[in-house]
């Protein structure tokens, strides 16, 4: 099927559909080569810098609408980083998490710490959400907003638990393309290169003013934090619009003017109504054919910037991937730990709804001709 060569007119015009590092769209590359020159190569304590990382703060904090007290922190390590800055200086004794899909399992595994009770975690079948359980002795709960492994989306809503238990969000794929309540979460966080269509290496984070203060309370302690791993001092030098360490200059610049193009096109309520109406293209699309499937059953749990999607064993999804990207169409094959016949498709903000109507007709020319 490699040397399929699909019709020009049913191609997308553009080809990227993965679900990180995604599609960058040419407007932020032009931002990166004129602003570029004046800013990377210059030090990251002086104003150039420190401007620009201020501009991605406050504008983040408009997309968001976050409430006020709250605050907008980076640091570098992307997200897998933030787990393990989580467990030193997050969690206080013990966390429950929510586990439906790979990434949700890795911050439950940063949270066995043995400085750490053992965390309460609660798993579901492969494509569904499991549910929070209010815990006596439980100071965070944790959960993915969206799953990238498996395409399940889950709501933001703030547990009512013990006083002072905090509602801790990993939103790398979802934050940017899927509508929420900034006041029900205390930390959202991400890295940005899924919906903000960066390169990766950096997290950001929402830190409500209890978290905040949690934070400065563990530092406080005594407890054995890294350095590189400090959320104060991620807190600190964030209100100083740096980093401890250098930052990535580039995925800033690209950042930025990912998040100006989200906000003077209508902000996040826009970005959700976009990313919603690729996503409901595919879905609706797959069950109205009988070879294909969405992978996870409950529409109430179906990503809108991730979609996972079932292939009878019949056709082999393998081939219609590896023909799409012999005609320039990228990054469609599933999860590689899932191990299913299966498409995996993002639909993130920078992606056009018109190019996933094209990707459609892609695919259903290849599947018509799988073993002819």
């Amino acid at each position: 099927m490699s040397d399929l060569v699909i019709p020009s007119d049913l191609l997308p015009l553009d080809g990227r559909f993965g679900c990180g590092p995604s599609k960058i769209r040419k407007e932020q590359l032009e931002h990166l080569i004129s602003f570029g020159d004046t800013i990377l190569g210059t030090s990251h304590r002086q104003p150039g810098v420190k401007d620009l990382v201020g501009r991605v703060r406050a504008g983040l904090g408009e997309l968001f609408t976050i409430p006020a007290g709250y605050e907008v922190v980076l640091g570098n390590g992307g997200s897998t980083a933030f787990w393990d800055a989580a467990a030193f200086g997050l969690i206080e004794k013990r966390s429950q998490h929510l586990v439906f899909g790979e990434f949700g399992g890795k911050f439950a595994k940063a949270a066995a710490a043995p400085w750490l009770e053992t965390p309460d975690v609660i798993k579901a079948d492969t494509g569904s959400r499991s549910e929070f359980v209010p815990t006596p002795g439980i100071d965070v709960y944790a959960w993915p907003q969206n799953e990238t492994s498996t395409g399940v989306m889950a709501p933001v809503t703030r547990v009512v638990a013990d006083e002072g238990a905090l509602t801790v969000i990993d939103a790398t794929s979802a934050a940017g393309g899927i509508d929420f309540d900034a006041s029900q979460a205390d930390v959202y966080y991400f890295a940005p290169q899924k919906n903000f269509a960066s390169d990766g290496g950096i997290w950001f984070a929402l830190f409500s003013p209890a978290a905040i203060a949690r934070v400065e309370r563990i530092a406080a302690s005594g407890r054995y934090i890294p350095e590189f791993l400090s959320l104060k001092n991620a807190i600190d030098n964030s209100r100083l619009n740096q980093t401890l360490n250098t930052p990535a200059v580039a995925t800033l610049l690209l950042m930025e003017n990912q998040i100006d193009w989200m906000n003077a096109s209508g902000g996040l309520t826009w970005a959700a109504a976009r990313t919603r109406e690729s996503s409901s293209v595919l879905y609706d699309w797959a069950t109205g054919i009988d070879y294909a499937t969405p992978f996870v059953v409950n529409p109430e749990h179906r990503s809108q910037v991730v979609v996972t999607i079932d292939f009878d064993d019949a056709i082999d999804a393998s081939k219609i991937s590896k023909a799409l990207r012999a005609n320039g169409v990228l990054d469609t094959e599933p999860y590689r730990k899932l191990g299913r016949n299966q498409l995996r498709i993002a639909t993130f903000t920078a992606i056009d709804p018109a190019d996933v109507r094209q990707l459609v007709a892609s695919i259903e020319y290849v599947t018509g001709r799988l073993g002819n």
